[in-house]
């Protein structure tokens, strides 16, 4: 009978090529149009923001007029007591 010689050396990894990842190396007209649309992204944001915050503003205005007419109202109703009794 023969014998089976098994070989136990270690296996070299695939070429970078043969993994399935992205090449490291970058067009630079690839590398522009993530920048730009990078830029787009974060201007898109930036407008949003500014837009948040002035609704933002708005809101904290009304709550504060709603605040001052429930204090007014309040004091109304404590006058009216008060000259009543």
């Amino acid at each position: 009978m023969g014998e089976r010689v098994s070989r136990k050396g270690k296996r070299q990894a695939a070429p970078p090529s043969q993994r399935g990842g992205r090449s490291r190396v970058e067009t630079k007209s690839s590398t522009v149009g993530r920048v730009e649309a990078l830029e787009r992204e974060r201007d898109q944001l930036r407008a949003k923001l500014v837009a948040a915050e002035a609704a933002i503003s708005k809101l904290q205005q009304a709550r504060d007029e709603a605040v001052n007419r429930i204090d007014w109202a309040i004091d109304s109703l404590h006058n009216l007591l008060e000259s009543d009794a």
